[in-house]
């Protein structure tokens, strides 16, 4: 087995879709809405950044409680790795993310930090892990 995607549940994919281009430079490779429900994923490497719509997830017949930027961020985050973790954090804020925790460089040498997006996910944005010495 391999990871093959990480689904978000939001309630509107044009909005994500723009946003996380906006935010986070990431371009989308498919896109399908049709009234309330929709799916789109972005390019991220190997594994896929998915948003489907909550009507959709609804639809596969559970329950799940949705995120908002009001309240407190689901249990999981979505992790970005960048050369330049200032400058990604900036690019994020300026998109419309919210701070969560600003750029800290770490005891193990990577520079750390977090915003919710216009969701309330929590989305890391790090440098990469260097071998422990």
């Amino acid at each position: 087995m391999k990871l093959g995607y990480v689904i978000l549940y939001v309630p509107s994919i044009p909005d994500a879709v723009d946003f996380y281009e906006r935010a986070f430079g990431l371009t989308c490779r498919l896109q399908s809405v049709e009234g309330n429900m929709g799916y789109a994923e972005m390019e991220t490497g190997s594994t896929v950044l998915s948003f489907a719509t909550e009507e959709l997830a609804r639809s596969h017949g559970f329950d799940f409680r949705a995120t908002r930027p009001d309240v407190d961020s689901p249990s999981f985050e979505v992790a970005f790795v960048t050369d330049d973790v200032q400058a990604a954090f900036d690019k994020a804020i300026a998109a419309g993310a919210t701070s969560a925790s600003e750029p800290t460089q770490k005891e193990w040498g990577q520079t750390v930090s977090y915003v919710r997006d216009i969701h309330g996910y929590l989305v890391e944005i790090c440098s990469p892990m260097t071998p422990l010495q």
